[in-house]
């Protein structure tokens, strides 16, 4: 038996979208921007992906544009809207937990000459709504915060930062780096006030390559990727319209958020519970951490000897971000944690497919990892 828990970094696409990804490969392989029948057979097929994702936010398909990925979302999302609010102020508010592709740009941006404010979180990896408010004014014209954590699951308060920034009288854009949240939580980016929200195919069954962009409507940012003005200028390049239509396939294969939450939040449980009688195991992750997420630190193992140790049990995790390979926690380091428990720290991450059967394999891998050092010991 084999179990995968390192879906953070990556899915398995489900069947649905290898078989219409195999349609467009091979039946549908025009390129939608050609004036003749494959063109629009091609063109129609993209459109129906695009109505099918704004459905999955209760949003017009005018506000859905497809990127190459999540980074390149997260780009767009970033510096199109600093290029847009740049004369009204020059104020960015973020957080130190935010994905590479979204704290290089604030980087960036910094050498530039724009102020960025990153947020602590506390030290289960929370953030309280009360530091956006301390740090939300009339200068500031970006706020940028991912609604899930990618390393330990905590949940930001992403859907009650537009009212902070109209309490404020802040012409900030809100910007939600939604790649771990998307189809694992409920979000509507009307409701919560959202401006632009960034998602990823291969974080819920699609395939790698294929990201897409939520922009409000009546929201005008200028485009980071220029060229032949696809995707109505948002992101140019001819579109992937095998690895489109397996998204669609994909996001149509999991309509029923609330109710995986759930299933999930059991199995979560369930591992919980195993794992907090281990004495060698630490629990990273907040009470209220997405259940698809769970980030633990194995005392006295090195992160990457307890991922070698648990592939060769076929136990697949991850040392923390898979975007962040060989580098220290920066979320963790932000969380204040003792180098020892961030040195040591594993993150294991479930998915629609993950069965009690795999739980109760992961535990009984990591107890023979407990009982081989302390017999070293």
């Amino acid at each position: 038996m084999e179990c995968y828990l390192d879906n953070s970094a990556t899915t398995i696409p489900c069947k649905a979208a290898v078989a219409a990804a195999n349609t467009a490969m091979l039946e549908v392989f025009g390129n939608p921007s050609s004036l003749h029948r494959y063109g629009f057979e091609a063109l129609q097929m993209l459109e129906r992906a695009r109505a099918e994702l704004a459905k999955s936010l209760s949003a017009d398909s005018t506000e859905l544009y497809f990127t190459p990925s999540g980074t390149i979302s997260n780009n767009t999302a970033v510096f199109g809207a600093v290029q847009l609010g740049r004369r009204r102020g020059n104020k960015i508010v973020t957080t130190a937990i935010e994905h590479p592709s979204v704290s290089k740009c604030m980087d960036r941006l910094e050498e530039q000459g724009f102020e960025v404010v990153r947020l602590l979180p506390d030290s289960d990896g929370n953030i309280p709504l009360s530091r956006f408010e301390a740090a939300i004014d009339a200068q500031t014209i970006l706020v940028s915060a991912m609604a899930v954590n990618n390393e330990v699951g905590s949940i930001l308060p992403f859907d009650r930062l537009q009212a902070v920034i109209r309490q404020k009288q802040s012409p900030a854009l809100l910007h939600v780096d939604a790649v771990q949240g998307y189809m694992k939580l409920p979000i509507s980016p009307k409701k919560c006030g959202i401006d632009l929200m960034s998602m990823s195919a291969h974080k819920v069954h699609g395939l790698k390559g294929i990201g897409a962009l939520y922009i409000r409507k009546g929201v005008r940012i200028k485009p980071y990727v220029l060229g032949g003005g696809q995707e109505e200028g948002i992101c140019s390049g001819t579109q992937g319209m095998p690895a489109i239509a397996a998204f669609s396939a994909a996001v149509g294969e999991l309509s029923d958020t609330r109710e995986r939450l759930q299933r999930i939040a059991g199995l979560r449980d369930m591992l919980l519970e195993k794992l907090d009688a281990l004495p060698i195991v630490t629990r990273n992750s907040p009470e209220n951490a997405l259940p698809y997420i769970l980030n633990i630190s194995l005392k006295g193992i090195p992160s990457q000897v307890s991922v070698n140790a648990l592939s060769a049990r076929g136990v697949y995790v991850s040392a923390g971000s898979a975007c962040a390979k060989g580098h220290r926690s920066g979320v963790l380091t932000a969380m204040g944690l003792p180098a020892e428990r961030i040195d040591t720290a594993i993150r294991l991450s479930l998915s629609s497919y993950t069965t009690e059967e795999e739980i109760e394999f992961c535990v009984d891998a990591i107890c023979e990892i407990a009982a081989q050092l302390r017999k070293k010991g």
